[in-house]
């Protein structure tokens, strides 16, 4: 029986045919678990033991956080960004596998409804915004008209110079009314990112997290570069910075994003929690193309 690929296999039509020559060798003399990109600090993912130790150590802080968010009525928001296949669902879901889903959320929009795409681009995203004593996570956030409506076309320019106008504003509002705002951007390299869409596309059970934009992306990885450059340069502030981890190794970005949310939070119980690694979790001068 022929074997069906989603999008009729353009993903690995892409690596066979498109795909820059440095992308496809790396892949093809990688062994598992090593990393693809010359220029990340680790040669190999880190080990699973050592990873799993650390991360029930960070989840328990999480447990105690969240107790003493839903105490004390914190809001917070972390806002989940990056490249596709970047790492955001597997980051969000070690966030949240031990925390009470009354109190802790994620919002993952659809593409909005023909009214919503009227709207004032924020307003979808505003009327998720935790009450007192929750925790939001967005997996994707208004930062979508910055990227990924501006690479496809989606949104004027007009639209996109708007939107960078007033999100100093808007991110600043929520911090002087009292909300943790987190901004997190996830980095893959391109050959990490293709290995992962090959995988998904050669694994049933991982078929579903495959689009379109997926797929069109991969021949814009420039246009994204660019647009996530000039995204970061424009909204990092002081009041709302971003927090850039590179992603290339998924067990290294995982606890890097849960130390960079807990080790500015003060709460109840707070235990000992180092920074993230700094050779992969900074600011944007972390980011690289």
């Amino acid at each position: 029986m022929t074997k069906t690929l989603p999008f009729d296999g353009a993903i690995s039509e892409f690596h066979r045919t498109a795909a820059p020559e440095n992308i496809r060798k790396a892949i093809a003399s990688a062994g598992k678990g090593d990393m693809l990109s010359a220029d990340y600090p680790y040669k190999r993912e880190m080990d699973t033991k050592a990873y799993e130790k650390e991360m029930e150590t960070l989840q328990l802080e999480l447990v105690k956080m969240q107790a003493d968010v839903k105490n004390t009525g914190k809001r917070l928001v972390i806002v989940f960004e990056g490249r596709d296949a970047a790492g955001k669902g597997g980051t969000i879901k070690r966030f949240r596998e031990n925390l009470n889903p009354r109190v802790a959320r994620v919002v993952a929009l659809a593409k909005p409804s023909d009214r919503e795409a009227h709207q004032w681009c924020f307003q979808r995203y505003a009327a998720r915004l935790p009450t007192a004593g929750e925790i939001v996570m967005f997996d994707r956030s208004w930062y979508n008209r910055a990227v990924v409506e501006h690479v496809f076309g989606f949104c004027t320019e007009e639209e996109r110079r708007h939107f960078f106008d007033h999100v100093p504003g808007f991110e600043r509002m929520l911090v002087e009314e009292g909300l943790f705002l987190h901004k997190i951007w996830l980095n893959v390299g391109r050959a990490e990112q293709l290995r992962r869409f090959l995988k998904r596309e050669s694994d049933p059970l991982k078929q579903w997290k495959l689009s379109r934009i997926d797929v069109e992306g991969l021949s814009r990885w420039d246009d994204y570069t660019a647009a996530i450059a000039e995204t970061l340069k424009k909204t990092h502030s002081a009041k709302a910075p971003w927090t850039v981890i590179r992603s290339d190794d998924k067990k290294r970005a995982r606890l890097a994003a849960i130390r960079s949310v807990l080790k500015p939070l003060k709460y109840e119980g707070k235990g000992k929690v180092s920074a993230p690694d700094p050779d992969i979790c900074g600011g944007p001068g972390m980011w690289h193309a």
